[in-house]
């Protein structure tokens, strides 16, 4: 029964060929065998009519328009040739349900004003002669043959508004679903952002500090093996805390749920942590003054690691790029509303390349995550040459945000 239904939903017109036959021959049977009081109208005039009807319903969902006119150009040759009503005239009910039920308007309007004024013609036209009938019971009878037009229509108009509706919600989940897949690839595009910030962050700075120590291990390898045993113990040392956040990030990428456990991968050095990370950048041979202005309080976690990780990078980059006499300056300054940081050095100063562009193959990598990362806590970065020569970055975090 399910395949029935089935192939008949895929082939309606079939089913309407079906209906088309069905009114035809009945028709077609009025017109041939007349009964006592039955069909008195010309049979080549009504077997037209019954044909041109029985396209009506065949080709009604195709041509949903079309064969409305035809149906009104039928119904006005009945009227002209006297052809009385036959069973293919249920066809006028078809149409006018069928054009009910599709988006354009001016064909339902029509329909409706047809079905209202078709029953008073039909029964102004042929009265039944057959027996005596009042003007009362001819109206009654054309005031019933409306309602049954206006109920097809009625429900033509009510499946129309059915299916609108149905496409309405349909094209709202398709955009809900576009906007899902965009937010889904926003937030990728941020995990991605967010993932090459920590890697660099973590890399670099200690991949820096045991390139700096392997070279002066190298250069005083025989002259004076305490300083080369030193280095060698800094570049152990570093090398397992690089080891170390890079497993906490590796945490990070392989938990599946925002679980607090899984927070305790997070690197998250502060503000606490900087003398300790400006001690390992003198053990390096970079001379830096650092200095705390203002009364030390509590921040902000995303601040705190906004703040570690602006003079991580920039002292990094004075080793990097300062050249063989530099010296760096370390301030921060707490304000009564926001934290400034100022990193500078007094060296040659960082390529042009890598602070006016977005770099490339990797380079300017490191203010670029500076620049997302004071962003995304609503603070303002400047970074550029310092005037008398080197490099300087300062960034204002406020206090309200980064949470």
């Amino acid at each position: 029964m399910n395949r029935l239904y089935e192939f008949l939903r895929r082939h309606p017109t079939w089913v309407d060929g079906f209906w088309a036959f069905v009114l035809l021959l009945l028709s077609f049977m009025t017109i041939a065998l007349p009964e006592e009081g039955g069909y008195t109208g010309p049979e080549v005039p009504g077997l037209v009519a019954a044909a041109l009807l029985g396209v009506v319903v065949l080709l009604r969902r195709r041509w949903p328009e079309r064969m409305l006119l035809l149906a009104i150009a039928t119904g006005l040759f009945q009227v002209l040739a006297d052809v009385p009503p036959l069973p293919s005239n249920f066809a006028f009910l078809i149409i006018t349900f069928t054009v009910a039920s599709r988006p354009a308007r001016w064909p339902s309007r029509l329909a409706l004003a047809l079905s209202l004024a078709a029953p008073a013609v039909s029964a102004m036209r042929w009265p039944d002669r057959s027996r005596e009938e009042s003007a009362t019971e001819t109206a009654v009878g054309a005031i019933f043959l409306a309602i049954a037009f206006c109920l097809a229509w009625v429900l033509g108009d009510s499946l129309r508004t059915r299916r609108a509706y149905y496409a309405e919600l349909e094209q709202r989940a398709h955009r809900l679903e576009q906007e899902r897949e965009t937010q889904a690839r926003m937030a990728v595009a941020a995990e991605r952002a967010r993932i090459a910030r920590e890697l660099h962050d973590v890399v670099a700075h200690n991949v820096s500090v045991m390139v700096v120590q392997a070279d002066g291990a190298a250069y005083v390898l025989d002259t004076a093996p305490e300083q080369t045993r030193s280095a060698l113990q800094t570049i152990s040392g570093t090398g397992r805390q690089a080891l170390t956040e890079m497993r906490r990030l590796l945490g990070v990428l392989r938990s599946e749920d925002g679980s607090a456990a899984a927070q305790d991968y997070v690197p998250q050095p502060g503000v606490e942590q900087l003398a300790d990370l400006v001690d390992q950048v003198r053990d390096t041979g970079l001379p830096v003054d650092f200095r705390i202005d203002g009364t030390p309080r509590p921040l902000p976690s995303g601040v705190e690691l906004t703040a570690y990780r602006i003079v991580q990078e920039a002292l990094t980059n004075s080793r990097k790029h300062g050249g063989p006499e530099v010296g760096a300056t370390v301030r921060l300054e707490y304000g009564s509303d926001a934290l400034t940081v100022l990193a500078e050095d007094d060296g040659r100063g960082a390529q042009r390349e890598l602070y006016e562009e977005r770099g490339a193959d990797g380079l300017g990598q490191g203010l670029i995550g500076m620049r997302e990362r004071v962003g995304m806590v609503g603070g303002v970065l400047v970074a550029g040459p310092r005037p008398g020569g080197g490099f300087r970055i300062s960034a204002t975090l406020p206090l309200t945000g980064g949470q």
